[in-house]
């Protein structure tokens, strides 16, 4: 049950994430490992909630960040939020929902 709890609350993040304005995907090599599949763009440490993504070319960076960690905080059970923009895309370039990595 509590792999399947971990599971849910992971896929909770990806959705508020992918959720926030200006964000086009979850993005990079780091990723949680679930049964069959990954996610990539999150890290979840026992202290921290790492989420790694790709926005929307214009898109305010800064305000994006923070409209992350606004969404993923009280999702992380107490893990400090840190936010990486690790690449720009074109503003039509992507569907947030098909960037999730299911």
């Amino acid at each position: 049950m509590a792999a399947e709890d971990f599971a849910a609350g992971v896929d909770a993040i990806a959705d508020a994430v992918l959720a926030v304005p200006g964000v086009t995907g979850l993005h990079g090599s780091v990723a949680v490992l679930l049964p069959g599949r990954r996610v990539p763009g999150l890290r979840l440490g026992d202290t921290d909630c790492e989420v790694h993504v790709t926005v929307a070319w214009g898109t305010d960076i800064p305000a994006a960040a923070d409209a992350i960690r606004a969404a993923v905080a009280p999702l992380a059970e107490d893990r400090a939020v840190s936010v990486v923009v690790e690449d720009i895309a074109a503003a039509d370039d992507a569907d947030p929902a098909a960037n999730k990595g299911d």
